[in-house]
């Protein structure tokens, strides 16, 4: 609170009281920052019902694979070298142009053959190209 001294001129005081005001605006700071992360934790939806429906086997992706030896599977069957893998990820492009190729690699697998696999898939022609890992 400012006082002013007892002058001959009477006239108003012209400063401004400033300390209300930071009061007002900590306490307004404290009460957001207490209650934003309670507003975001939860929405409580009602969500329709539907009929069961199946997955559609054609959309899957392709399980490419391989282990630690270098061998090669597609869908758990084995494939003998690149080039066959590229003539079979091919046929699999012309009958879906969305096919996607999902990469299981054994963590012992030597970067230059992995390299090659993936060089193979884009080879093809597939872009869509995802690496499968486990969690910790």
């Amino acid at each position: 609170m400012a006082f002013k001294p007892q002058s001959e001129d009477e006239s108003a005081m012209s400063e401004i009281n400033v300390t209300p005001l930071v009061d007002v605006m900590l306490v307004l700071v404290i009460i957001l920052l207490v209650t934003a992360p309670l507003l975001t934790q939860s929405v409580h939806v009602t969500l329709p019902k539907t009929v069961e429906t199946t997955a559609n086997i054609n959309d899957q992706p392709l399980q490419l694979g391989i282990d630690a030896q270098g061998i090669m599977t597609l869908n758990k069957n084995p494939i003998t070298d690149l080039a066959a893998l590229e003539m079979v990820l091919k046929a699999e492009l012309e009958k879906n142009p969305e096919v996607g190729v999902h990469l299981y690699a054994d963590q012992s697998v030597v970067y230059a053959k992995l390299a090659e696999l993936m060089a193979a898939v884009q080879h093809a022609g597939i872009t869509k190209l995802s690496f499968v890992t486990e969690e910790q």
